[in-house]
């Protein structure tokens, strides 16, 4: 008999699980069942559906040539049977019979030979008062795409509860439909979890730029209303709104798993091994319902993402129709563009790799996208995370105006290999002055971080020089830039002392006391903390990022 292959749930995971079953194994019975309307659509384009950016939803439900991944879609070009408006409520293992409820009809069953779980997750809504009035919405659905492009008029004041990615691309979306946004966060940056602070500053700024309301640190603690939200209440804070929208991260849908007595890992996901198979073998799972592995620390982890269901899907599938196929891991790859600034990351944060257990060094580079002398070239800051001793990268960031994401894949590739320091630094990039430059920031990132590990360069931090500032600690902050730069825009308690006079000026400055140099990327910082090690003085360090990673308040002029 033919092999029967039921897939739960027709989106990105198990849509592309169902198609590579069927290339798997032509002659399997494959039926996909959805408890929703829509199928195969791309919920991460919701915000530029909301924000006219992609004119006609249907553009998130169809192929590159325009024809709509639909039921009959599936059935005549996929050989694939799709029911939906279907829910699986509950699967017998023994029997090998998952139990189906549809709307309107009697309670059905479906038989198995391999089951694919993909069944996704949803949006985490919190515990707190009238979360359900009127108007508090998510951003998950094509339903939740119609009524937030319904309800965002212009003049509204909205809220958004979260500033991750699918709070921040709603933010965007919202801003452009005339919508006044407020950015609400409980922890104290944006992006907390994808970005360090420093980077993340730079994505606060552009927000800012653009009219956006941010609140971090402020915990909602409820909503105020007659039938529809009209305040956010926040500890003494109430903040009028309009609409809310809800973006502080989503679950994993594993309910129908957990009642099967399939096992759940640590991290509230479905487990599953490398194959994908949960803890039954003729179970699978793929997408953000299950875990994974992280490939840098091992650990399981649950971060769903498009790219990952899509590539779990295929595994799955391949494996369900009678393949052999693996999934390694993730490293956590990210990335999204707000307002003016592109942003992402690549493997662990510092933050996340200093919770790990990892000995960490980092860097911060800041530069144009391309050859600086090129028409269009635009800051980025890039973020490198390596392990001491062994110079292995751990993680990039990276923040800007201009291209990241090329430095974010590259990166990724590094990190997914293994590579130190000084392999990446040798790395043979694509050069032209329209793409990048003859040293691309990716590789100097690259030699500080090889500086760094072998002694040679000595940084500190703009968070740890602000506190010596503001501690009137007795150091000394050194400007080697020009004094035109200097007069422009400056860090309030800087010597000026340009690098070009440095050697015949060091009689000027103290040999007892800590010098930090610094100009615009540092560059010029390092080079003069390079000259007062040879001249002897024994406490020196160099600005990471230079004035271009400054988070904080510039002297006034």
């Amino acid at each position: 008999m033919n092999r029967r292959i039921v897939v739960v749930g027709a989106n990105a995971a198990g849509a592309k699980a169902a198609a590579k079953a069927r290339r798997t194994n032509p002659k399997a019975v494959i039926t996909v069942v959805d408890r929703g309307c829509f199928i195969s659509y791309g919920a991460c384009g919701i915000p530029y559906y909301v924000s006219d950016t992609v004119a006609d939803i249907k553009e998130l439900m169809s192929t590159p040539i325009g024809v709509v991944r639909d039921a009959n879609f599936f059935r005549k070009v996929k050989g694939v049977s799709v029911r939906t408006g279907t829910e699986v409520v509950g699967i017998d293992r023994e029997a090998k019979v998952v139990r189906l409820r549809e709307a309107g009809a009697q309670d059905a069953s479906l038989s198995y030979d391999k089951l694919i779980l993909a069944t996704g997750s949803s949006p985490f809504i919190p515990g707190i008062d009238n979360v359900d009035l009127q108007n508090i919405l998510t951003v998950k659905s094509i339903e939740d795409a119609e009524l937030l492009k319904e309800r965002a008029t212009p003049g509204a004041e909205a809220c958004i509860i979260g500033a991750g990615l699918i709070g921040l691309e709603t933010a965007e979306a919202l801003q452009k439909n005339g919508v006044r946004v407020t950015l609400i966060e409980m922890r104290d940056q944006l992006l907390p979890g994808v970005l360090d602070p420093e980077v993340a500053a730079v994505v606060e700024k552009q927000v800012k730029l653009q009219g956006v309301t941010v609140l971090k640190g402020c915990a909602v603690t409820g909503f105020a209303g007659e039938g529809t939200v009209r305040k956010v209440l926040a500890g003494e804070r109430e903040i009028a709104t309009d609409l809310v929208v809800l973006a502080p991260g989503v679950t994993p849908n594993a309910q129908l798993a957990r009642g099967a007595g399939l096992a759940i890992g640590t991290t509230g996901a479905i487990a599953v091994d490398d194959m994908l198979r949960t803890s039954d073998p003729d179970i699978y799972a793929c997408g953000d319902c299950c875990e994974t592995t992280h490939l840098v620390t091992g650990k399981k982890v649950f971060i769903p993402l498009g790219s990952t269901a899509n590539k779990q899907g295929r595994v799955a599938g391949i494996n369900a129709a009678g393949g052999e196929a693996t999934f390694a891991g993730v490293i956590g790859t990210s990335i999204l563009k707000v307002f003016n600034v592109n942003a992402g990351k690549t493997g662990l944060t510092e933050a996340e790799a200093r919770g790990s257990g990892f000995e960490v060094e980092t860097v911060l580079s800041p530069a144009p996208d391309r050859a600086h002398f090129f028409p269009g070239a635009k800051p980025i800051l890039l973020k490198l995370v390596a392990e001491r001793g062994t110079g292995r990268i751990l993680g990039l960031q990276a923040a800007g105006e201009g291209a990241v994401d090329k430095r974010l894949d590259a990166a990724a590739t590094a990190i997914t290999f293994r590579a130190t320091a000084e392999q990446l630094s040798q790395l043979d990039l694509a050069y032209a002055p329209p793409y990048g430059a003859a040293m691309d920031n990716l590789i100097v990132a690259a030699d500080i971080m090889k500086n760094k590990l072998s002694g040679h360069a000595r940084g500190i931090s703009a968070r740890e020089v602000k506190r010596k500032l503001d501690e009137e600690d007795d150091f000394i902050l050194l400007d080697v830039r020009s004094p035109a730069e200097h007069g422009e825009i400056g860090i309030a308690g800087a010597k000026l002392m340009p690098l070009g006079v440095l050697r015949e000026k060091l009689d000027e400055l103290p040999r007892d006391k800590e010098i930090v140099t610094f100009c615009k990327i540092s560059l010029r910082g390092y080079e003069a903390q390079r000259i007062l090690d040879a001249a002897g003085f024994a406490d020196t360090k160099f600005l990471d990022g230079g004035i271009m990673a400054w988070p904080y308040r510039f002297r006034d002029k």
